[in-house]
């Protein structure tokens, strides 16, 4: 794959659990970017619905990301362990805690969606799809992406056939998609598109830290063949992110990496939720995300960053409250102004 489906390579990527909207998607789309849907912890009937809102606000290409099971080893006496632990937050907000459990989040029924709706793109989260998977999606006409963490991960989706892959960073704010969720420390954005591209020639999406035309321009500049940029679009009137989580993308508090809200490492804001209990979460996704909904839910409800995930990379204070097409025709500009820029120096390819 050599030519983009879009005419700037900027990403909108994918934010499951909320503030991706179609509407986000679209106006990413129309405004010459990528737009995704996040299909994660939606039905297969809501994505469907999802697919045709975004189909009837644009005719621009557009994407959907999935995410890959995951079955890692949980032991069982500690989930339950932490889910009375958080008894006391379920008591602070009126709620029960839910029933920690496995889910595949409804995997075969949503690959049935994208190989009947044939987006331009569809990416994948958590895991590698098998070389089935990714030829029957292929074949319908769809190009097949896949996040990787590591030189290893970027070797197993190589080896498949997939078409690029979105190369995830350190500074990403949300979950970390590396296939397994352990306890390596995760290699920041520009390192980790050096050391994959010594595995694969595929395209490379880089994704991770990235809030301006400045930070586009980096990566492209590190060989990369597009920016997927997520945390930077959370304040966009389009995104579905909460009042809670906006009021908190204005302060000036540090992020870490917890398993506290899902039992699998995400990078969020830190708040009280993860000061008090991420010593103690366990690995177990998605159990202790079923176990934390209601509490997620109800803090969320009442207006109360502290007892939510606040998902945020690590320049979440580059965050900008305005509308996603004037944001993306920016960074554009100011990418294409950077790779011109600084004496002697030629101009890099046009972004266009």
């Amino acid at each position: 794959m050599t030519d983009r489906p879009f005419d700037i390579p900027i990403v909108g990527a994918p934010l499951a659990g909320g503030p991706s909207t179609p509407a986000l998607a679209a106006a990413v789309s129309d405004a010459g970017g990528l737009g995704f849907v996040a299909a994660g912890y939606r039905t297969a009937g809501e994505l469907e619905l999802d697919v045709d809102e975004v189909r009837t606000a644009t005719d621009r290409p557009f994407g959907v990301n999935i995410f890959h099971p995951t079955s890692p080893a949980v032991d069982h006496a500690v989930v339950d362990g932490y889910v009375a632990r958080l008894a006391a937050e379920a008591e602070r907000y009126g709620v029960s805690c839910g029933e920690p459990r496995w889910s595949d989040d409804d995997w075969d029924a949503k690959l049935e969606v994208v190989a009947r709706v044939r987006p331009a793109v569809v990416s994948f989260a958590f895991g590698c799809p098998s070389r089935d998977v990714v030829g029957t999606l292929q074949s319908g006409g769809s190009a097949v992406w896949c996040t990787v963490t590591s030189p290893r991960e970027a070797t197993v989706a190589h080896g498949v056939g997939v078409d690029a892959l979105v190369v995830q960073g350190a500074e990403a704010g949300g979950h970390q998609s590396s296939f397994d969720d352990t306890e390596d420390a995760p290699l920041g954005l520009l390192s980790l598109l050096e050391v994959v591209r010594r595995v694969t020639d595929k395209p490379l999406i880089g994704t991770g830290g990235i809030a301006t035309g400045r930070g586009v321009a980096a990566v492209l500049a590190a060989g990369a063949w597009a920016a997927q940029i997520g945390t930077a679009l959370l304040l966009t009137p389009e995104a579905g992110t909460s009042k809670p989580q906006r009021s908190a993308l204005a302060g000036d508090a540090p992020t870490a990496l917890t398993r506290a809200f899902t039992g699998r490492r995400a990078r969020g804001i830190v708040n009280r939720f993860l000061r008090e209990h991420d010593a103690f979460a366990p690995r177990a996704y998605p159990e202790i995300h079923y176990a934390t909904v209601p509490i997620r839910a109800a803090a969320r409800a009442a207006g109360d960053p502290g007892g939510i995930n606040l998902w945020a990379g690590q320049a979440y204070r580059l965050a900008e409250a305005a509308p996603a097409a004037e944001l993306i025709a920016r960074w554009a500009a100011d990418a294409e102004r950077q790779r011109g820029a600084g004496p002697g120096r030629r101009p890099g390819p046009a972004l266009g």
